[in-house]
């Protein structure tokens, strides 16, 4: 609640204050619904593989399916935007959420394959659009409101997955009413953004352009940010997929590679809270964004050559991830005019970026069939970071696409 009246007071708009507090909860709702519904499912993916008789491609498929959607349905997002508003899209990425979560109840592994795909729809459309909503309604503070709606991201992400093995084992409740539990949350953010469907249901005429797409396509600095962010997401999912694996090869126990992993996890919501006065204050992120990816090459690095300190390489690696996420989500609205230019951005940017990330733990996986080890994993996993290094530093210079 202080973040939220602090935010309002930084809000400089001549409307209501009730309006505002609607709007700003309504981002942060919808926020809490793009991450936690996916993230969910690796608690009790062996509950899930040992009642459908999964094997392990078929697992596989089961994590990597969303990341297929959100390359999929993030290009398709801008075009919702502009036929029906932003508005009524988000509204649109939530019914789509709500419907997948709730689908969980359901006995089916077909319907749990179909619910998680409607459900990666869902948020490739809202993690398009409200970088774009920031930056029409909020164009002077989007640092502050990007950094803030990735903290909620990050907190309810991370809190769902450590309570959804408590919450199946209450009263027997089972893994499928404890996944669709989280869909009282997403009918409480529908609830709140129903107020927001009366107010700029139509982009601005000025905004709708048939070129906006091509130019952004086209564009040097565009391409620099999403291989930000597509580095990023390289990486990030290969630790979500293998670091119990990579720590446990390190001499971990199972229980505390677990625990670490959820240390990786919330350390990735926490730039929010350090970034939220810093990016309100930069003009100029080049180095800010270099030495954070550079961090994070480092220790991957550390995992490989000194696994006894894990906890200090987990949480560090966690941290620079989910700075290197908001750095990137920052530049979409900062690096762009106007807001239906920012929902071209965000598009392929995601697109991209979903694209390399399923690649990612395939890529890892089989490195280790090969080398019968995680080394060349962790070596990709610093050729990665390197990369976001270079691209964060380009994209991190004050200007604007065209200006390049």
């Amino acid at each position: 609640m202080y973040l939220l009246l602090l935010l309002l007071n930084s809000v400089t708009s001549s409307q209501n204050l009730i309006r505002n507090l609607l709007l700003v909860l309504g981002i942060f709702l919808i926020a809490a619904s793009l991450r936690a519904p996916i993230t969910g499912i690796a608690p009790v993916l062996e509950q899930i593989i040992e009642q459908f008789q999964l094997n392990a491609s078929q697992a596989g498929m089961l994590t990597t399916l969303p990341l297929i959607a959100f390359a999929i349905a993030s290009p398709m997002a801008a075009s919702l935007a502009k036929k029906c508003g932003l508005e009524i899209s988000l509204f649109i990425a939530l019914v789509l959420i709500g419907i997948g979560v709730v689908s969980r109840v359901i006995d089916s592994a077909t319907v749990l394959f179909i619910g998680t795909a409607v459900i990666g729809v869902g948020i490739a459309i809202g993690n398009v659009l409200l970088p774009s909503l920031i930056k029409r309604d909020f164009p002077h503070k989007v640092a502050v409101m990007t950094s803030s709606y990735v903290l909620a991201m990050g907190i309810f992400g991370g809190s769902y997955s450590a309570l959804i093995i408590p919450l199946a084992e209450y009263k027997e409740l089972g893994w499928q009413l404890a996944l669709a539990s989280y869909a009282l949350l997403v009918v409480l953010a529908i609830m709140v953004w129903l107020p927001q469907l009366k107010q700029h249901t139509m982009p601005k005429q000025a905004y709708v352009s048939n070129n906006t797409q091509n130019k952004i396509w086209h564009s040097a600095l565009a391409w620099q940010i999403t291989l930000l962010l597509g580095f990023n997401s390289f990486f990030t999912y290969i630790m979500l997929g293998w670091l119990p694996s990579i720590l446990i090869e390190g001499g971990h126990s199972a229980q505390h590679a677990g625990a670490l992993q959820g240390a990786f996890q919330v350390a990735s919501a926490l730039p929010g809270i350090v970034l939220i006065p810093l990016l309100a204050k930069l003009k100029d992120q080049r180095i800010l964004t270099l030495s954070l990816a550079l961090l994070g090459a480092l220790c991957s690095v550390g995992l490989l050559v000194a696994p006894s300190f894990a906890m200090l390489w987990s949480v560090t690696l966690g941290f620079c991830s989910g700075a290197c996420f908001i750095l990137g989500l920052s530049f979409v609205s900062l690096r762009t005019h106007d807001s239906m230019q920012a929902a071209a951005l965000s598009g392929m940017a995601q697109c991209i970026g979903y694209l390399l990330a399923a690649t990612g733990p395939i890529i890892a996986g089989a490195l280790h069939s090969y080398f019968n080890n995680w080394a060349g994993a962790l070596w990709l996993c610093m050729a990665s970071s390197l990369l976001c290094a270079l691209f964060g530093y380009l994209s991190g210079r004050n200007i604007t696409i065209g200006q390049q």
